[in-house]
This record gives structure tokens, sequence and C-alpha cells, in this order.
């Protein structure tokens, strides 16, 4: 009896601790200030609620953009503000919904 209360106990505590990980979706906004124009905004809250995570996060993972995306295009890898407008723009216009000019996004 007492090793199916352990056993129980622990499948509790492994249950509950991947629910909070699942239940972590990164913060409500993302400030990108990279670009010479001005900061942009992401509020990715909404996103979430119109998109799944693999839309952007495309490697599985859930690193941010410039972990993967340098100042450069290197062949393999687009340069992050190439990746960037790809994605979010062509996305933008794709959907007819949302900012798709420069001052829509960027911020001085």
């Amino acid at each position: 009896m007492k090793k199916l209360i352990v056993l129980l106990a622990i499948v509790a505590f492994v249950g509950s601790a991947f629910t909070a990980i699942a239940a972590d979706k990164g913060p409500a906004s993302i400030s990108m200030d990279k670009a010479k124009t001005g900061v942009v905004t992401f509020d990715h809250a909404k996103h979430q609620s119109v998109s799944d995570c693999v839309t952007c996060h495309h490697t599985g993972g859930y690193e941010t953009c410039d972990s993967c995306h340098g100042a450069k295009d290197d062949g393999a890898k687009l340069k992050y503000k190439t990746a960037i407008h790809n994605n979010c723009k062509g996305c933008h216009k794709e959907m007819k919904k949302g900012p798709t000019k420069c001052k829509e996004c960027h911020v001085k």
C-alpha cells in the first residue's frame, strides 16, 4: 500500500510539473530594439491566440529569433532582419490583417 501511495505522489508531482511548464507561454509582449528605425513591440499573447507556436518558433524550440538569425545571411540561415520581415510581414499580407508598413511597427 505504501508503494502505491508513493507512486501516486510521484505521478501527481510529475504531472503538475508538466502542467506548469505547458502553461508558461512566454512573455505577453516582446520588445525588439535591434532596428535603427525604432523599437518594435510584439504582442506575443495576442499572436498565441491566432497561431500555433511552430509558426514562429519553427525550430521546435522556443529560442529567440536572434539566437539563430544573426547580422548576416550565412547561406543556411537568413539574417535577423530578413527573417523577421519575411515571417511577420509575410503572414500579415497573407492574412490581409496586421501592419505591413514600416512605421506601423517601428516606433522611435
